[in-house]
């Protein structure tokens, strides 16, 4: 295990993040590849920002014998927030010469229920509740998706206090194009990304214990998250 659970008891709001239990190796990293900070862009600068939809009900053509997957959000509460299927599937004809989400792309509710996000690894499409976030062809910045996909919890908190509330629940997706997020040197990234994966291991395998622990867990787990994941903007 990369970061341990030792200096921190059952209450959240005495969690500590200390010298002892900060990677040794994320801080060397930090203090040679990024001493003044790091480089921070706007989503717009990035990605390609498209919306999802859905097909026709009424056209059977569209769904009978679909093998292409089309995500909702019911699709990341029964299987997680790393999607390779679906479970509903459209066919060809139903993307009507539109491209489909690339895989290795990220998907952010930004309707109705806001600020859940998954990370696709298969081409593919989801409805219209999700906003697509695919890297631009022509970004020469070297970004880790996983990294990414962690950064996009902290979006998530961003989405739900930046909504239109008037009549049907919306982001602001002006503010939402010009939200800025850090993009540390790569090898910052592939070690966050390391860490992060263990504590969610670390997190699946508690889901068996009694439910104070698992809340307690989840909470260290989000705290050690935001820090991991803030970083100092670099100065021009």
């Amino acid at each position: 295990m990369l970061l341990d659970f030792k200096d921190i008891n059952l209450n959240h709001k005495d969690v500590k993040m200390g010298a002892k239990t900060y990677p040794k190796r994320l801080k060397a990293l930090l203090q040679t590849l990024a001493p003044k900070g790091v480089e921070f862009k706007t989503l717009e600068e990035i990605f390609e920002i498209k919306n999802g939809y859905t097909p026709s009900k009424n056209n059977p053509e569209f769904w009978e014998k679909g093998t292409i997957p089309w995500f909702r959000m019911e699709d990341i509460r029964e299987n997680g927030r790393i999607l390779k299927d679906s479970i509903q599937h459209i066919t060809p004809k139903a993307l009507k010469g539109k491209k489909l989400f690339p895989k290795n792309s990220i998907i952010i509710s930004t309707t109705a229920t806001i600020g859940e996000h998954a990370l696709l690894i298969v081409d593919s499409l989801a409805n219209q509740q999700f906003t697509f976030l695919s890297k631009k062809a022509n970004c020469d910045l070297a970004l880790d998706m996983k990294f990414f996909f962690y950064q996009c919890f902290l979006l998530g908190e961003w989405c739900k206090k930046n909504t239109n509330v008037s009549g049907f629940a919306s982001v602001d997706m002006t503010a939402f194009k010009k939200y800025k997020f850090p993009i540390p040197p790569l090898e910052i990234q592939q070690e966050i990304v390391k860490i992060l994966d263990q504590f969610s291991i670390l997190t699946t395998d508690l889901l068996a214990g009694i439910p104070a622990e698992i809340e307690a867990r989840k909470k260290q787990y989000e705290y050690y998250r935001e820090k991991l994941l803030a970083f100092k903007p670099l100065k021009a």
